[in-house]
């Protein structure tokens, strides 16, 4: 486990472009469905997500022959890093939903990966899958509700 805290770090990145980009007053006004989480859940489920994503790349890591299971898990956390300057940065809802839907194929693929190394890994992976669909479906919800402000 000596290289969790590296792929910890790793995770930082995109969670300093969710604190660069924050929701704001514009996120606060556009009509959300009603299952939207309150805005303070987000950081704790994240946190959850970073660490086991973080634990699951550092079990895989250190066994031989992972070098495209780990490429994968690189490109999720990239394609990750995208989606608040996209969303919250600039308001661009469906682009948002189109990077989650690539980051949900990613975290599939990582995870499909990392199962054919270490199942313990792969299993840490699947709340990801999960929030990842959640996330899908609250970006589209908000996309459909609010026309007026869609810009693409």
């Amino acid at each position: 486990m000596t290289l969790f805290p590296l792929y910890l770090a790793i995770c930082a990145v995109p969670a300093a472009a969710g604190i660069l980009f924050k929701p704001g007053a514009w996120y606060r006004e556009i009509d959300k469905p009603t299952w939207t989480p309150p805005n303070r859940l987000f950081p704790v489920i994240w946190a959850v997500l970073y660490v086991l994503m973080s634990l699951a790349a550092a079990r895989v890591a250190a066994l031989p022959g992972t070098q495209v299971a780990i490429g994968l898990w690189s490109l999720q956390i990239a394609i990750s890093t995208l989606w608040s300057a996209v969303f919250f940065g600039l308001h661009r809802m469906l682009a948002g939903a189109v990077i989650i839907a690539l980051l949900w194929l990613a975290v599939l693929a990582t995870t499909l990966a990392f199962l054919s190394h270490d199942t313990v890994a792969a299993v840490m992976m699947v709340p990801y899958l999960f929030w990842g669909t959640f996330a899908l479906a609250l970006n589209l919800s908000v996309w459909r509700r609010n026309p007026e402000a869609v810009s693409a």
